[in-house]
C-alpha cells in the first residue's frame, strides 16, 4: 500500500475571502498572458464566473496551428469526462419526472446485462452506476476500448471480471459501465440518449454549439484540433474515436460559451432547467475517494477530504466545498470547478496534453479564498511566495 507523507492543509479564514472578484479575474487574465507568452499550450479557452456574470472569457492560441486558425469563444472542444455530469443531470430530470429512480435496479431495465456475481447484478442500481460504485476495478476495459473494441461487446464482457468489492461498497472509476446509463435512458424514453440531452439540457440552456460524437465535432464551424509537441511548436492530429463510443461518459463537445451557461446552471442560476433540489442531489457526496487527495501537488496541498457524488467530485478545499471534475482524452484536457457557497467558478478547455493550465484553477481559488499563494501551474511570472510545484491534468 502506498503511504503519503502528512501535509498540513491551511484552512480558509472567512475574513480573507475576497469581495473583489473582478480584481481576481484581472489577475487570472494576467496569468493567461504568461501562459500565452510561454507557448505552454497549443490553444486554450477559459472563463471565470460569479453568479450569472462572466468575469473572464479568454481564448489563447490555435484551433489549428497548421493553418493559423485561432481559438474563439465559439470554438468547440472535446469535454472528455466532463460529459459525465450531463449524464447525471439527464438522469435526474427523468427522476424528477417520476419515470426513473436513483435506486432503480439495472436488471429490471436491461435484463441481459450481467456482472460476475448474480446477486451483484440484481443489486446494481442507477445511482451505483453514476457514482462509480459498480464494484469493478478502476477503468475496467478502457484499454480495450482504446484498441477499438465496440462498447456493446465490452459491456457484455463485464460479466467476466471478478468484482473488486460488493456493489455499492467502494469507488472504482468507470467509463464503460458508467455508459450503461445511456441504455437506461433509451429503455425509459424510447429515444436516443443524446437526443434527450439535446432536448432537455443543451437547447434550454442555449448551448448552441454543443454536440455528441466525432462527426459532429468535425462538422462544427470552428473546432479545436488536438495537438502534440513538434519541436518548439505544436502540430495537429486526427481526433481518436474510442471514447466517443461511450457517449454518457465522454461524448460531449462544447465551446467555452456553452460551458459558461452550463456552469451558471450548476451554480443554481437556471432553476427552470436544473432545479435546486436536483442540484442538491447531484452534488451530494456519495462515496469516499481518498486517493484523489494525493494525485497532484495542489490536491495534496489543499484537500482535506475527497468524495464522488453523481458525475461530480466533491472536495473539501481548505475547509470550503469545491465541486469539481476534470477530463482527459488524447490531445484534449478540460476542467470545471466552483465554490457553491460563493457561486464562483471557472472552466478551462485546451487542445493539448500540457499540465500547465490545470494548475491555474487552484491558483484562482486560492486567490479568491485568501489562501497562501502557490504557483501550482509553474508559470514563470506568477506572483508566488510559496512552492512552485507543477500540477497535472487528470
Amino acid at each position: 500500500m502506498v503511504e503519503f507523507a502528512p501535509v498540513v492543509v491551511p484552512m480558509v479564514d472567512a475574513s480573507k475571502v475576497s469581495h473583489d472578484a473582478d480584481g481576481i479575474a484581472r489577475e487570472f487574465n494576467r496569468w493567461l498572458d504568461d501562459v500565452e507568452a510561454s507557448h505552454a499550450v497549443s490553444g486554450l479557452a477559459a472563463a471565470v464566473i460569479k453568479d450569472e456574470h462572466v468575469l473572464v472569457e479568454r481564448t489563447v492560441g490555435y484551433a489549428d496551428a497548421s493553418t493559423g486558425e485561432r481559438i474563439g469563444g465559439d470554438t468547440v472542444f472535446r469535454l472528455a469526462s466532463l460529459s459525465k455530469a450531463f449524464a447525471t443531470a439527464m438522469t435526474g430530470l427523468l427522476v424528477d419526472d417520476g419515470r426513473l429512480h436513483w435506486d432503480t435496479r439495472i436488471s429490471g431495465m436491461l435484463p441481459t446485462f450481467a456482472l460476475n456475481d448474480e446477486a451483484a447484478s440484481e443489486r446494481l442500481t442507477v445511482g451505483d452506476i453514476l457514482s462509480h460504485r459498480v464494484g469493478l476495478p478502476h477503468n475496467t476495459y478502457d484499454n480495450l476500448l482504446e484498441q477499438d473494441e465496440p462498447y456493446e461487446a465490452l459491456v457484455d464482457r463485464l460479466k467476466e471480471v471478478p468484482l473488486a468489492c460488493p456493489v455499492g461498497d467502494c469507488y472504482g472509476y468507470q467509463n464503460i459501465a458508467f455508459s450503461l446509463i445511456g441504455d437506461v435512458v433509451f429503455a425509459t424514453t424510447g429515444d436516443f440518449y443524446y437526443h434527450q440531452v439535446e432536448k432537455r439540457i443543451f437547447h434550454p440552456l442555449g448551448m448552441t454549439t454543443a454536440t455528441y460524437g466525432r462527426d459532429a465535432l468535425e462538422s462544427s464551424k470552428s473546432w479545436a484540433r488536438p495537438h502534440h509537441r513538434a519541436g518548439m511548436g505544436w502540430s495537429p492530429f486526427v481526433p481518436a474515436e474510442a471514447y466517443y463510443r461511450v457517449a454518457p461518459a465522454a461524448g460531449v463537445n462544447a465551446s467555452i460559451r456553452d460551458m459558461e451557461q452550463w456552469l451558471m446552471a450548476q451554480m443554481g442560476e437556471r432553476p427552470n432547467v436544473l432545479p435546486a433540489t436536483l442540484l442538491d442531489t447531484l452534488h451530494k457526496p456519495v462515496v469516499e475517494t481518498a486517493r484523489e487527495m494525493h494525485s497532484t501537488p495542489w490536491r495534496r496541498g489543499r484537500l482535506r477530504d475527497a468524495q464522488y457524488a453523481l458525475g461530480w467530485r466533491i472536495y473539501n478545499y481548505a475547509g470550503e466545498t469545491l465541486v469539481f471534475h476534470a477530463g482527459a482524452v488524447q490531445g484534449y484536457r478540460a476542467m470545471i470547478a466552483f465554490l457553491p457557497k460563493y457561486r464562483f467558478g471557472a472552466i478551462m478547455l485546451w487542445n493539448c496534453e500540457s499540465g500547465v493550465p490545470s494548475g491555474l484553477m487552484p491558483m484562482l481559488f486560492d486567490r479568491y479564498l485568501g489562501l497562501p499563494d502557490v504557483n501550482w501551474a509553474g508559470i514563470e511570472n506568477a506572483d508566488s511566495k510559496d512552492d512552485k510545484e507543477v500540477g497535472s491534468a487528470d
